[in-house]
């Protein structure tokens, strides 16, 4: 009888378990089904680098699931990892890296997958040859990544001017010419020069590219990367400052010829199969060109009247100068979120954050949870299904659910994307995701 006794106590607390652990499961699998229809709504999956999963391979351990940076971009359906939400996914990679029986490749979105990203090869090279395309622009976001691209297609490069018996060769300036000094432009740069290539390099701005915009102390790394002419950087977090001083150490104890100030108005391919790219300054000649730029582009307008006071700005560079003001964040990305909580954590500001759909769709997962604490500590507002209507010096007029609000401000912070440099792609012979890859290549 205590034997029995005994097998049933301990019968009871197993099943106690196995019932918890069950429901748990059920309950996770019930939100990762969810959270798959929610994000088909929004995307039509991703669009750049993103994990493919082998379900023959795949035992549904959870690992790229809790491993992910971006939250849940991968849930577990079926006893089997699945992509739930592919437009937060922006290829950290992270996944296949810790998957224990490699059920996990990183894989490109098909061409047909965004009409608006440039195609480019596996060597990142556009449908025009030797016209190579590397970081942000190609698709692809992390820092990680633009800098391995940027070293990556340098090292064809390098080789394939070696190889190269192009007659005119001798005609060009240049071995190429980088256009943008961004993480991809400072990479290729580095590597050129460590790979004996004369190169120029051309930043409408300044070195740092997107960067050197973010705000003071902005993370921009979170997993280790390798420079050229420096090695593998072991640092797993990265503050915008530290980023920009480490760039600014190694350029200087390199010799590259980095132009500042000097926007690129075109590039063309001559029938020589020479590269002329111009500025308001002159023009350079190349055997290559490497288009290291970003998507953003030109700031998009609302066309709200008022919008072109001196007040509406957009870009947010210093959040800690702005205090004891009324200010309006516009936009419902990870960009305009950052802005909203860093402006309300300065003193005095009063931060009212418009968004013009129901409700927080693309958010990393850091900054979800981040910004239902700053609206539940009521640190900031948040009206959804909002629309400012007019701006104007110290008020303006906003759009509520139909309604219109009056409130007082003193800046306004518009966060509506960019508008990418398509036309200029298009003007350089680049063809764009509604062509196949093969057609495209055929083309060269």
């Amino acid at each position: 009888m205590d034997t029995l006794l005994t097998w049933l106590i301990g019968g009871g607390i197993l099943g106690f378990f196995l019932i918890r652990y069950w429901r748990a499961h059920k309950r996770q699998e019930a939100e990762s089904h969810a959270a798959k229809e929610r994000g088909a709504l929004f995307s039509e999956g991703p669009k750049a680098q993103h994990p493919r999963i082998h379900d023959d391979l795949c035992i549904g351990c959870g690992a790229c699931v809790s491993v992910c940076p971006e939250g849940d971009v991968l849930g577990l359906i079926g006893g089997k990892a699945s992509i739930i939400n592919g437009h937060k996914c922006i290829g950290h990679g992270l996944c296949a890296e810790e998957c224990p029986v490699g059920a996990i490749t990183m894989v490109m979105a098909k061409p047909s997958a965004g009409a608006d990203v440039p195609v480019i090869s596996e060597e990142y090279e556009s449908s025009v040859k030797n016209l190579f395309i590397v970081g942000e622009l190609g698709g692809l976001a992390l820092i990680k990544n633009a800098v391995n691209q940027g070293r990556d297609c340098m090292d064809v490069l390098a080789q394939r001017l070696a190889e190269s018996s192009n007659g005119h060769a001798e005609k060009a300036d240049w071995d190429v010419v980088i256009v943008g000094a961004g993480p991809a432009g400072i990479s290729a740069s580095l590597r050129a020069s460590e790979r004996g290539l004369k190169a120029v390099t051309l930043e409408r701005e300044l070195v740092g590219g997107t960067v050197s915009k973010y705000p003071r102390q902005k993370l921009v790394m979170t997993s280790p990367v390798e420079f050229p002419l420096h090695g593998k950087f072991n640092k797993t977090t990265l503050s915008k400052e530290d980023l920009l001083a480490f760039w600014e150490k190694i350029m200087a104890r390199t010799d590259l010829n980095i132009h500042t100030g000097e926007p690129v108005e075109s590039v063309l391919k001559q029938e020589d199969g020479l590269f002329a790219v111009r500025t308001a300054q002159g023009e350079y000649k190349s055997r290559a060109a490497v288009l290291a730029l970003g998507r953003a582009g030109t700031p998009r307008k609302l066309g709200v009247k008022g919008e072109e006071l001196p007040h509406v700005l957009y870009r947010l560079i210093e959040a800690d100068h702005y205090t004891n003001n009324h200010i309006l964040i516009v936009g419902g990305g990870d960009s305009a979120v950052e802005a909203a909580m860093g402006l309300a954590h300065q003193a005095g500001n009063k931060v009212t954050l418009s968004y013009r759909k129901t409700e927080f769709s693309r958010l990393k997962d850091r900054n979800s949870k981040r910004i239902q604490e700053y609206i539940a500590s009521k640190k900031l507002d948040v009206l959804f299904n909002s629309m400012p209507t007019e701006f104007r010096e110290g008020s303006l007029s906003i759009e509520v659910d139909g309604e219109i609000r009056e409130l007082p401000n003193d800046f306004v912070f518009i966060f509506a994307g960019g508008t990418p440099p398509s036309a200029f792609l298009k003007a350089a012979g680049v063809a764009f995701g509604d062509n196949t890859l093969t057609e495209q290549l055929a083309a060269k």
